[in-house]
């Protein structure tokens, strides 16, 4: 398994990861299971997989019975929270962490919060849940997530964001948790720089959880298989600035935001 594919339940730390910021990993809980615990000095976003729970402060939360089954919500908690659920179903979790100062309250992202886009055309065509975007308030955080009919291409044309130039591109992590329908399925991955020092392609699986640390990426889904993927990303500013691959850049069709 190459370096950058990791266990989504094991999940990642700086640390584990090489990086500074983000932290991952996925949690599945039956009903009537209680899940707790505190941020620390991270900012955290817990995000509704799949399933419903009981959060304290909140009430019910929870929508859908998969990724593929409508928008998500989550819970945005700053550093020195403590949160604590009670699972009313089976319940499939993604925490995302990373260290920050904020005075921001806890906030519920309800399903109805989420804004949905539209990107591509033909098979670049692919659909947008913007849970966290830079025009969202969060100290750290920014959390998408893209759904890929089958056999087409997502993150297209390539693009990369691993270099701090104001007002052109910011520095961001970034990593993909991935699920397929049916569950067998799969998706290419590819990550290369200009200079192909770092040229990978990656065949990701049901569960994956793949790392970005820098360089041009771009996805394909296998035809039969549709793919979703959750995209984590923070840096040193929250601000989503990338830089498409020159050589692709004619294929740009959709703006920013």
């Amino acid at each position: 398994m190459s370096d950058l594919v990791r266990n989504a339940t094991e999940g990642i730390r700086p640390a584990t990861a090489g990086w500074t910021y983000l932290s991952f990993r996925t949690i599945r809980s039956k009903p009537n299971e209680e899940l707790s615990g505190e941020t620390g000095n991270e900012e955290t976003a817990l995000i509704w997989l799949g399933g419903t729970a009981d959060v304290d402060g909140f009430g019910q939360v929870g929508e859908r019975e998969d990724v593929f089954g409508g928008k998500p919500s989550a819970l945005l908690l700053p550093p020195g929270e403590r949160y604590r659920l009670h699972a009313r179903t089976p319940l499939h979790l993604a925490i995302v962490s990373a260290p920050a100062k904020s005075m921001l309250p806890t906030r519920l992202i309800r399903p109805d919060d989420v804004r949905v886009e539209m990107r591509g055309k033909g098979v670049t065509e692919r659909r947008i849940h913007w849970i966290l975007s830079e025009k969202d308030p969060a100290a750290r955080l920014l959390l998408v997530e893209v759904l890929t009919p089958a056999g087409h291409w997502s993150t297209y044309p390539p693009h990369k964001h691993d270099e701090d130039k104001a007002g052109v591109e910011r520095a961001l992590e970034e990593l993909y948790y991935y699920q397929f329908n049916p569950r067998q399925g799969f998706a290419f991955q590819g990550i290369y720089t200009k200079s192909r020092d770092l040229n990978v392609a990656i065949r990701a699986h049901h569960d994956d959880l793949v790392l970005v640390p820098r360089g041009y990426h771009v996805v394909s889904a296998a035809p039969g298989y549709d793919c979703y993927y959750l995209n984590a990303m923070a840096g040193d500013v929250r601000e989503w600035l990338f830089t498409t691959d020159p050589d692709h850049e004619w294929l740009m069709d959709w703006k920013k935001s």
